[in-house]
């Protein structure tokens, strides 16, 4: 096998966090691409002898070309919809062309890109074209680029399957737009990832395009019907009206969905759009066994998707620590920065405290209060933030990156910390840190939140909560000391951080 590494960008995509894994299994040389070393560095499969990390972004053409130096091939998994994005199509635009420009550079023999089906016959909606629009860029330069188009995928964590799952599990009657009755043809997303992986394995896939289905043809709303009977639910009233448009949708998916508003709306407009494969020439090349839309829904429903838990469409996005919360810079850099901390003395060791505060987010929610997180997630639904529905990506497992309700795993170091930053909608910047040190024959766990307040506004709005948070803070640590089984030997107490243990913990 050619020991020559495949690169393999927005690799902790969903994905591409898939298909890392999966390559190295087959004995590839991967090189994983990511604008986060850290998070590139915390997911399962980083430690693997054939893998390489590199830290990248393909908006930055010259990190690009280091990052394909030596490489024999690359899969393009990335796009650019996500809140952050104002005009993702002219993002994945330029995207697109300086990945052409840099596999020319690196002389490789191949790219492999993942794409969405063409409508025949229909006007594509935005989202559409600009993933059809990538497709022609990248098959359009010198190095031969095989173009995967594929309809809904269903996996756990999908967006669009993610999408379906809220609807259907939170709504008895569903108010929808024409487009349930547009016909899908989905793809289980392990199938996916057997055509991606199988392109390298095959090299007269080169340079074609192939579209990617399962088995079924159907329309959304027979899919919902599906998922309720998988589910064990009884079955959903579907209604669907005329004048219901794709912005409108949005905003209800945006409510009663994790799904933010912003990717909603393109995946919203997309489903206007019959999508089902024009041809099957694939099947012939690449055999595999098809999950029928009941068989791949019912594996995810039981648990047994493979990989279901190692990525979701939260993961994907740039991973940047505020510069106000690093060391090197003097407190005083960058304004006044406002914190709460509280501490208490436990008789037990680290060790045996950190499960609980690993957990945090999961069963047992935030802890303490958690009627008033739920109210700040809906708040900030209602204000067009992502809410706190997001949940965790797994119940025990959490790695840099990884969505916390309307946190983001921002550092964490296994015993030690767990540094939180917030990304619902606030007139500031807020981090929460949760610490443990060792405290004599026992442990200290500090709780601590710190904020950048943004004008008059922020300080309001800083002030404002200021009372509660000892309250909260207090009580979260007391519940975390009891689900620990451990002592309080001293405190809650305030707690007045040095600069240095106000800062992300540094190598």
């Amino acid at each position: 096998m050619d020991q020559r590494p495949v690169l393999v960008t927005g690799s902790t995509g969903y994905v591409g966090g898939r298909l890392t894994p999966l390559l190295l299994e087959k004995g590839f040389q991967v090189r994983a691409l990511g604008r986060s070393k850290a998070k590139l560095a915390a997911r399962p499969w980083a430690g693997h002898p054939n893998l390489e990390l590199a830290q990248g972004d393909v908006l930055d053409l010259a990190s690009l070309k280091r990052a394909l130096e030596g490489c024999r091939a690359a899969y393009y998994l990335v796009h650019s919809m996500n809140p952050a994005t104002k005009d993702f199509a002219k993002t994945d635009r330029q995207a697109a062309l300086n990945m052409r420009a840099a596999c020319e550079a690196a002389g490789l023999e191949r790219v492999i890109y993942l794409g969405g089906i063409i409508p025949q016959g229909q006007a594509m909606s935005h989202h559409l074209r600009s993933r059809a629009e990538v497709g022609r860029i990248l098959q359009g330069g010198g190095v031969p680029a095989t173009w995967l188009r594929a309809a809904m995928i269903l996996g756990s964590g999908s967006a669009s399957f993610e999408i379906m799952r809220y609807l259907v599990e939170r709504l008895p009657v569903m108010i929808t737009p024409r487009w349930v009755r547009s016909l899908v043809q989905p793809i289980a997303v392990s199938n996916v990832l057997g055509y991606l992986a199988g392109c390298l394995e095959h090299p007269r896939s080169a340079g074609r395009t192939y579209d990617i289905c399962g088995p079924d043809v159907l329309t959304y709303e027979e899919l919902f019907r599906i998922y309720a009977q998988e589910a064990g639910l009884r079955q959903r009233l579907v209604i669907p009206l005329p004048l219901l448009s794709p912005k409108l949708s949005s905003y209800w998916i945006h409510l009663v969905t994790p799904v933010h508003a912003s990717l909603a709306r393109p995946l919203a407009e997309g489903l206007s759009n019959s999508v089902t494969c024009s041809e099957n020439r694939i099947r012939e090349l690449m055999p595999q066994e098809l999950l029928t839309c009941r068989q791949a829904i019912g594996d995810i429903l039981a648990g047994r998707e493979e990989r279901a838990a190692q990525t979701c469409w939260m993961d994907a996005g740039a991973l940047e620590p505020p510069a106000w919360a690093q060391g090197g810079d003097a407190p005083y850099a960058g304004g006044d920065v406002l914190q709460d901390a509280f501490r208490v003395r436990l008789d037990k060791p680290p060790a045996q405290v950190w499960p609980v505060v690993k957990s945090l987010g999961a069963g047992g929610g935030m802890y303490h209060g958690q009627a008033l997180w739920d109210l700040r997630g809906w708040l900030d639904k209602l204000a067009g933030g992502v809410g706190s529905a997001r949940g965790r990506r797994h119940p025990s497992e959490l790695l840099v990156g990884d969505a916390l309700g309307f946190w983001r795993v921002l550092e964490i170091r296994e015993g030690v910390s767990l540094v939180l930053l917030a990304e619902m909608k606030a007139p500031g910047e807020a981090l929460l840190f949760i610490r443990l040190s060792p405290g004599g024959a026992g442990s200290w766990l500090t709780i601590m939140g710190r904020f950048l307040p943004k004008g008059l506004a922020g300080l309001a709005y800083w002030h404002g909560l200021h009372p509660w948070h000892a309250w909260l803070y207090k009580g979260m640590l007391k519940s975390m000391a009891r689900r620990a089984g451990a002592r309080i030997l001293a405190g809650p107490e305030p707690f007045q951080p040095n600069w240095e243990e106000a800062c992300l913990l540094q190598d």
